[in-house]
């Protein structure tokens, strides 16, 4: 793996590093506070290109490669996570789905759209009974005529409110993974309704959502690859998305150490400044070498994609380090704070908030450890 980056690369870093200092810091507390992100900055998201990572030209996209992908996740993650999400989710798991597995009227239909920003898309996996266990989801799709009829309802939908399309998984046939397929269905279809969830612990800007569909019909033109390979879909997009994630938590758990270093130095405690002491610079050690080893380990999970390897195993462990790491970034930095890091006047207890859930979604922890449980024995524990 080639550590060193190319004048390309290193330009879209710090594209992404000057419209994080510009657009998104300066206005993070205050989305916070109010739940809700200021929604022209998908525009700008769109303009700057980075909607359209790695996607082809042809489509709309700004192409490159996927460790420039994952450098403007962590700068954005730097930012806000809230607004990581919204391009890790539209981007990294609706629109890379439509790339791979969808038809070319499918890509004309929607990629150019959510590349430029002009739609968002939501990814419809998790319900409010299944969860880890996505394979046993209960939402329907059933055949009439040239159509299908999709019933069911879908929990904590990131874009969910917000999103022009929704990639729903639904059953189509019998039990177990064999049975699900994918759909884009328009939001603003008949039967389609998304309530906002408030009052979450972290991630509190970003459109998170409840969807109902009661009897959305859809056209078998709507369905995202075969049928009864929804499930498929899912799975891929997840092992990309886990990268997503992971690198959103680096820039998560550096924003942590860079706010815990300039406080420790401003500080002054028993005559010094704060970093003088032995075990506040133990702590910011501590987060600086997480941010490094879980930096490369998403750099390692974006090789292993560009060369065309297999990668989902180093995905879920990138994934499983990089959250963790970011939560143990956040709580360190809180302690560096002391007192003040327990108020919302300094952002090391939002840090710490919004890191949580990554450790959650895109995959628990624990499902990330038999995950790769799995691949070390060859047996599987879920």
């Amino acid at each position: 793996m080639n550590l060193e980056l190319s004048d390309e690369q290193t330009a879209a870093r710090q594209l992404a590093a000057d419209f994080v200092d510009r657009e998104i810091t300066p206005h993070a507390a205050r989305w916070d506070r109010e739940e809700s992100v200021d929604r022209a900055i998908v525009g700008r998201l769109g303009a700057l290109g980075f909607l359209g990572l790695t996607i082809p030209e042809q489509y709309g996209g700004s192409a490159g490669d996927h460790l420039t992908y994952c450098l403007i996740l962590e700068e954005l993650g730097r930012g806000d996570s809230a607004v990581r999400g919204i391009v890790s989710v539209s981007l990294g798991l609706v629109a890379k789905s439509i790339h791979y597995f969808g038809t070319e009227e499918q890509k004309q239909t929607w990629l150019t759209r959510l590349v430029a920003g002009e739609a968002l898309g939501c990814f419809a996996l998790t319900e409010p009974g299944t969860g880890s266990d996505a394979a046993q989801l209960r939402t329907r799709a059933v055949r009439d005529g040239s159509d299908w009829i999709l019933s069911g309802t879908k929990m904590f939908i990131t874009n969910g409110t917000w999103a022009e399309v929704a990639l729903v998984f639904a059953r189509t046939g019998g039990e177990g993974h064999r049975g699900i397929s994918a759909f884009l269905v328009p939001t603003d279809s008949p039967g389609f309704t998304a309530r906002e969830i408030h009052g979450k612990l972290g991630l509190r800007g970003q459109a998170t959502a409840e969807l109902v569909l009661d009897g959305v019909r859809v056209p078998d033109s709507a369905r995202l690859h075969a049928e009864g390979k929804g499930f498929t879909v899912a799975m891929a997009a997840l092992a990309k998305g886990r990268m997503s994630v992971a690198a959103g938590c680096v820039g998560l758990a550096k924003a942590c150490l860079d706010a815990a270093v300039g406080y420790a130095t401003q500080r002054q405690q028993f005559g010094k400044p704060i970093a003088a002491h032995q075990l506040v610079q133990e702590l910011l050690a501590d987060i600086a070498l997480d941010v490094d080893a879980a930096r490369l380990l998403v750099w390692r999970v974006a090789d292993l994609i560009d060369r065309g390897e297999d990668f989902a195993v180093a995905s879920s462990q990138a994934k499983l380090f990089a959250s963790e790491a970011a939560v143990r970034a956040a709580d360190r930095a809180v302690q560096v704070f002391g007192g003040y890091g327990y108020i919302d006047e300094f952002p090391v207890g939002k840090y710490l908030r919004d890191a949580k859930v990554m450790t959650l979604y895109e995959g628990t922890s624990q499902i990330q450890k038999l995950l790769i449980g799995r691949a070390l024995t060859g047996v599987a524990a879920f």
